[in-house]
């Protein structure tokens, strides 16, 4: 951390997860782009399931990253004891959540869709697809705690491993389950949502081999096992920060749902389909990002401000390009992208016209995300939510609702721009702030 090239040391600390991140965007899409055979409504459906689903991984990620920290401190501070109780208390903690979410499938599920989408196939079909992919979903609350255990003691290419093998698992299953291949049941959307929970279960049952094998530093044992509410109010602590910027996602997500099915459920259709294809971009991005977190925050303790600023570069160099290339395909290839989803010529009059404008915020949201990263890496998290929350809510969804008012579903898209502009602007100033405030004397 200390002495490496910045560049070769940013590289080999982000490539692992940057490929993680890009499986897990791989298989997301593939889940879509096998119900878009189905048909539009099928389509529509399922994207109307991702606030649900972002709120459960979000929980689930939340309570990992709490874990991950008090873990990783208590090896380094060498207090085994302490380490074992941080893991069993999380895994603990993941527990609880996938019963909360559990409840949550036979009392939300359905007023959720119909809130969104009021009463018919739609409605049905989503309903069919949450049950399943919310009920069953002790996998992915396995899959997240166990990895981030790995995680915590740099043991990053375990993960790859795991996240590689559920979406392969998932990628395989998806068109046999969905249309009946093989002598399979033919189950349609609910067996997309089976695809993706064996894919998870797979992939947690996996984790903790891994865990139990090959992970040295954490030795876990239930006998006598008690929850202990010191370690539980700290890992929520770290982790309840986190889950808020995850599932502000959730609640832009559903309000965008709300303003766009007022117009038809093709728009809702694209929108979920813009999520999918953004996940290509932008995931990478957040991989880059947790490989840059450590380097920064380990040369600002070590008050080594030429390496931490180099890192910084690097990474914003990085994440810019990345952004760009990410938006030259989709000006370029908008109709190709979309025929992958299946769409009807209305979706690809509407959709090549909702991409080309919503990817106009790539330009600026490469910076931003990178400046974000900084700020929890200095320990100003609360400045880093902001910025999330103003792109997300504050900005986003009032001019997304005001252009709606207009009566031209076109006129929603410039609202991403539009916040990720003032975002942008937002993450300028607080860098300064952070930069006047904890780096310029170092």
């Amino acid at each position: 951390m200390g002495v490496m090239p910045v560049n070769k040391l940013l590289i080999s600390m982000s490539l692992p997860m940057m490929v993680s991140m890009l499986v897990q965007a791989l298989y997301n899409i593939v889940d879509s782009i096998f119900v878009a055979r189905l048909s539009e409504d099928a389509l529509t459906a399922v994207s109307l399931a991702f606030p649900m689903q972002n709120l459960m991984i979000a929980t689930a990620v939340g309570l990992g990253v709490g874990m991950n920290a008090l873990l990783a401190r208590s090896l380094g501070q060498r207090d085994y004891e302490l380490a074992h109780k941080t893991a069993l208390n999380g895994i603990f903690l993941e527990a609880i959540a996938y019963i909360i979410f559990l409840i949550m499938t036979f009392t939300v599920v359905r007023p959720y869709y119909e809130l969104q989408s009021g009463r018919g196939e739609i409605t049905e079909m989503g309903i069919e697809y949450l049950v399943i992919a919310c009920g069953l979903s002790f996998g992915i609350f396995m899959q997240i705690g166990f990895e981030r255990m790995l995680q915590a003691t740099g043991k990053t290419f375990y993960t790859m491993i795991t996240q590689t093998t559920g979406a392969v698992i998932n990628i395989i299953l998806d068109p046999i389950l969905i249309f009946g291949l093989f002598g399979a049941p033919r189950m349609e959307v609910a067996g997309a949502a089976l695809a993706t929970v064996i894919g998870q279960i797979a992939a947690g049952i996996l984790a903790v081999i891994i865990n139990h094998r090959k992970n040295t530093d954490v030795h876990l044992n239930l006998k006598g096992f008690r929850p202990n509410g010191k370690i539980i109010k700290s890992i929520l602590g770290i982790g309840i920060p986190s889950m808020i910027m995850s599932s502000v996602g959730s609640v832009m997500t559903f309000a965008m749902n709300k303003i766009l099915i007022a117009f038809s459920s093709t728009a809702v259709a694209v929108f979920g389909v813009y999520f999918k294809l953004q996940s290509f971009v932008f995931m990478p991005v957040f991989g880059l990002n947790n490989g840059m977190v450590p380097i920064v925050s380990f040369n600002y303790g070590a008050r080594s401000k030429d390496r931490m600023m180099r890192t910084i570069k690097y990474a914003m160099v990085y994440a810019v390009g990345i952004m760009l290339l990410g938006l030259a395909v989709i000006q370029i290839f908008p109709h190709v992208l979309l025929r992958l989803f299946d769409a009807s010529d209305n979706m690809l009059a509407m959709g090549t016209v909702a991409l080309r404008i919503i990817s106009l915020s790539f330009v600026f949201a490469g910076g931003g995300i990178v400046v974000s990263s900084v700020l929890q890496a200095l320990g100003s998290g609360v400045l880093s939510m902001t910025t999330s929350i103003m792109r997300q809510l504050v900005v986003l969804l009032p001019v997304a609702y005001l252009l709606s008012r207009l009566g031209n579903v076109d006129l929603i898209w410039w609202s991403f721009p539009i916040a990720e502009i003032a975002s942008a602007a937002a993450s300028v100033v607080f860098f300064l702030h952070i930069y006047k405030k904890k780096i310029r004397n170092l």
